[in-house]
């Protein structure tokens, strides 16, 4: 049996996290459909919510799809872009904002 300063140092949390915690992001990376339950707050219904993400070392990562839109744009320009990165503005649904930052290598 571990002790609880053992198993802390092994936890890895089940939260998706944002493609914007990533300091630097290959576009090799595979995309996944992912799903996700939470509880409505407004009708305390479970409902279950579809996402794309990327994993890195067992992490899931959220892909909004605007960052993918501006994405696009960037790889039309420069279709040998290997990395970006992503600034995050805002918070809450109405108010969140991305941009899409190509990266050297």
């Amino acid at each position: 049996m571990a002790t609880i300063g053992e198993a802390s140092k092994e936890y890895k949390s089940s939260q998706t996290m944002n493609i914007a915690d990533l300091e630097k992001v290959s576009t090799d990376l595979q995309l996944v459909e992912d799903e996700f339950e939470f509880t409505d707050r407004v009708t305390g219904q479970p409902k279950k919510v579809q996402q794309e993400v990327i994993i890195i070392d067992d992490v899931k990562y959220r892909v909004p799809q605007t960052c993918k839109q501006q994405l696009k744009i960037l790889l039309e320009d420069n279709p040998n872009l290997k990395f970006f990165k992503v600034k995050k503005t805002g918070e809450g649904k109405e108010n969140t904002k991305y941009q899409v930052i190509p990266l050297m290598e």
